[in-house]
């Protein structure tokens, strides 16, 4: 995949991501399974989890997030060929 890929192209790839997420990381797979899509400009995807508060809320899980986080990237460059950044919205 290019890095020209769009949101709507992403999205259309997105369960062979979250199958490859669950493979390598089933915790990671659970935090972003419930996670929507709602931006991507070809390197930062933005994921939204207002509907779904497993990752939102006043704890702090930094060194969970990081480790998670990670886990969704290298899904991501193995299914698409790309690096993004990741950015949450709650």
């Amino acid at each position: 995949m290019s890095a020209d890929l769009t949101l709507p192209e992403l999205r259309a790839q997105w369960n062979q991501v979250l199958d490859r997420l669950e493979a390598q990381d089933r915790i990671a797979w659970i935090a972003y399974f419930d996670a929507r899509l709602a931006e991507f400009d070809g390197q930062t995807l933005t994921l939204d989890f207002s509907d779904a508060r497993k990752l939102s809320g006043s704890h702090e899980y930094s060194p969970a997030r990081l480790k998670l986080e990670n886990s969704l990237k290298s899904a991501i460059f193995e299914i698409l060929g790309i690096k993004v950044e990741i950015q949450e919205l709650a």
